[in-house]
């Protein structure tokens, strides 16, 4: 078994493998989060059972297009590994094959509004008294129960509202959005790990996981400081307030770099690099965050002296933490990252490989979003070797 992707197989020609080729999961989600958390169970064997309605899927053409076909990069990617099948909820034919699709099912992932489900007449307590074992991941804004439950919400209101974006910006400027749906792909690993959670207990339940409550755990100690001191980290652009130095640089040849120094003794590397190292005071945290526009400005002369392959290098000699900021070339070309295979091809659609890497039972990128469709009528296939 290797991490290397084939063509997308032709109907009833699916060898599934890997270490979840024995659980069966309905996908009715719809734009990131909740598909991306059925993608990431799809790489490792599940068969992924994606429900569409009648029309296709809105994340088909939600960004970038493929020009050979115009589905979106975005459908080939978090529609990976599923077969794709229509189903009109709507109707009392659409709900009943659904529900006998449960009675097989081990994980159904949806992402309606809260009580949407419900209205359908396929709630958890339906969906659980046909099949006991079942666990249904529900993903939402802000979960299945508060004030703002029934609020419509994307990633964008967990960044504004987790104290992401508050935090993010410069300084002198105002609070900035991240300019990739980070919300959506932190929670799909999340609802991931929560549902594999659930499985583990054997338990047929309920997996409530939120945008919100997602990034906020992303916020890290900012969430205790406050509790215990009412700290508010201000906006800084690159840097950190417990880290000097840590930004962005400019370098003679025009490109950037980063460099961080959380380490106590790299951050002792770092001054002893840029000519900094007989100062007693920038020996501890606390000295280095007093002459944070010190080094600082240590950091920008010795960068704006030197190419960015040489700053690297310099770091590098010494120990310390480095590295040149890519655009979307500079990673597909990235020696590392090629040896290691992280970009895969699927169908001619180069996307990222595999999450993690297991040793013994690994994942296959076997075939990449596929036309609507596809798999009609909805059904699931034989069990492995069945």
């Amino acid at each position: 078994m290797t991490d290397e992707p084939s063509s997308t197989p032709e109907a009833g020609e699916r060898p599934r493998r890997g270490p979840l080729a024995d659980i069966r999961v309905i996908d009715l989600a719809t734009v990131i989060a909740g598909p991306g958390a059925a993608r990431y169970l799809a790489d490792f064997g599940a068969d992924v059972l994606k429900i569409e309605r009648p029309g296709g899927d809105s994340t088909r053409t939600m960004g970038l297009p493929d020009p050979r076909d115009g589905t979106s990069a975005y459908w080939k990617l978090v529609a990976r590994n599923k077969r794709c099948a229509t189903l009109d909820l709507k109707t009392d034919e659409g709900r009943e094959t659904l529900l006998r699709l449960v009675e097989d099912a081990h994980v159904l992932v949806e992402n309606f509004r809260p009580g949407v489900l419900e209205r359908l007449g396929l709630g958890p307590d339906v969906l659980l008294e046909r099949n006991p074992r079942l666990v249904v991941c529900r993903v939402t804004a802000f979960g299945q129960d508060g004030p703002y439950a029934t609020r419509p919400g994307f990633a964008t209101l967990a960044e504004a509202m987790s104290g992401f974006a508050a935090i993010n910006g410069e300084a002198d400027g105002g609070p900035l959005l991240p300019p990739i749906a980070l919300t959506d792909e932190v929670t799909a690993m999340a609802a991931a790990f929560a549902i594999m959670v659930a499985l583990h207990s054997g338990v047929g339940q309920v997996v409530d996981i939120s945008l919100l409550e997602t990034l906020l755990q992303c916020m890290g100690p900012l969430v205790p400081a406050y509790g215990l001191t009412g700290y508010l980290q201000p906006r800084a652009g690159s840097s950190l307030p417990y880290t000097v130095p840590r930004g962005t640089w400019r370098c003679r040849d025009g490109r950037w770099v980063a460099v961080s120094a959380s380490a106590e003794s790299v951050a002792r590397r770092v001054m002893e690099l840029i000519g900094l190292g007989d100062r007693p005071d920038l020996r501890s945290f606390a000295g280095r965050i007093a002459a944070r526009d010190e080094i600082d400005a240590r950091i920008a002369e010795f960068c704006a002296a030197r190419t960015a392959d040489e700053v690297v290098a310099a770091f590098d000699e010494v120990h310390a933490a480095a590295a040149p900021v890519y655009d979307m070339a500079d990673v597909f070309a990235d020696p590392h990252l090629r040896e290691r295979g992280f970009i895969v091809e699927a169908d001619g659609v180069p996307m990222q490989g595999l999450l993690a890497r297991l040793s013994a039972t690994p994942g296959e990128v076997r075939w990449a979003g596929r036309p609507h469709g596809a798999d009609d009528p909805p059904r699931w296939e034989d069990a492995p070797g069945g």
